[in-house]
């Protein structure tokens, strides 16, 4: 069983910046990816970024290559999502989710129905 539960979100302007984090836990979180994910009103939710708990790689959907920063912290069993130069279009619900890491060795962490557990999510807000 993993645990999972989201902050850091809330209201900036078009350019600034916020840093979500994900606190983890429960047991065996070196056998797990932590991946992003968001949902806009009215659209599918997508992947944002996956890092494997016990592993530098760090995966990005193209679209924040460059903006987002995904980083983990075993000490403190946090996964954060630093976001720089946000835009009206990244308004959504961001949720972290936990996913196998055998479930991400055909293909990847980027497919939401490979993660078992997932957090409440917190609320992204970017005014134009």
């Amino acid at each position: 069983q993993v645990q999972l539960v989201e902050s850091g979100g809330g209201l900036v302007q078009s350019g600034g910046s916020l840093r979500l984090s994900c606190a983890a836990s429960g047991r065996t979180l070196s056998s797990y990816v932590i991946g992003w994910f968001r949902q806009a009103p009215g659209k599918e939710r997508e992947f944002v970024a996956a890092v494997p708990w016990s592993s530098g790689s760090t995966y990005y959907k193209d679209f924040v290559k460059g903006r987002f920063t995904i980083s983990r912290d075993n000490a403190k069993n946090t996964v954060d999502l630093q976001m720089n130069s946000l835009e009206p279009e990244d308004t959504a619900l961001y949720r972290c989710a936990a996913a196998p890491l055998i479930r991400t060795v055909v293909g990847g962490p980027h497919a939401d129905e490979i993660y078992e557990y997932w957090g409440q999510g917190t609320q992204v807000t970017v005014s134009s």
